[in-house]
């Protein structure tokens, strides 16, 4: 449970670095209710959505040798995003560009926080 924990954490600092590095990602109320939130969200479209993605992508991503895993991070980020924003939770990505930004933050900021905790995926 302590390690759950600490990942959802270090995916709400994440999301944190990326709102506040890219223009296109805002959160509007309560801004650590909607990291928060999102970091759950962005953990089950992790778990349910993006390994599906990367199978029906897996041609592209073996011909782009593996740069096409940076589309799919985006656009998990975005469906995320989508879905927080359906269910009321104050998080919001304006587009592409922002996605695919903000998931290089998140994905970043995630491996360096992981390193430093110790934690491992």
């Amino acid at each position: 449970m302590g390690r759950l924990l600490v990942r959802w954490f270090i995916s709400a600092l994440a999301l944190l670095a990326a709102a506040w590095l890219v223009p296109g990602i805002r959160v509007e109320g309560n801004a650590w209710v909607a990291y928060a939130g999102m970091a759950v969200i962005l953990g089950l479209v992790n778990a349910v959505i993006r390994p599906l993605l990367k199978l029906l992508t897996c041609p592209l991503i073996l011909l782009t040798l593996g740069l096409f895993v940076l589309v799919v991070n985006a656009l998990t980020l975005l469906i995320a995003a989508k879905i927080a924003a359906a269910m009321g939770i104050g998080f919001y990505v304006d587009g592409f560009v922002p996605a695919f930004l903000g998931a290089l933050i998140v994905s970043v900021v995630t491996v360096i926080l992981s390193a430093v905790t110790g934690e491992k995926d």
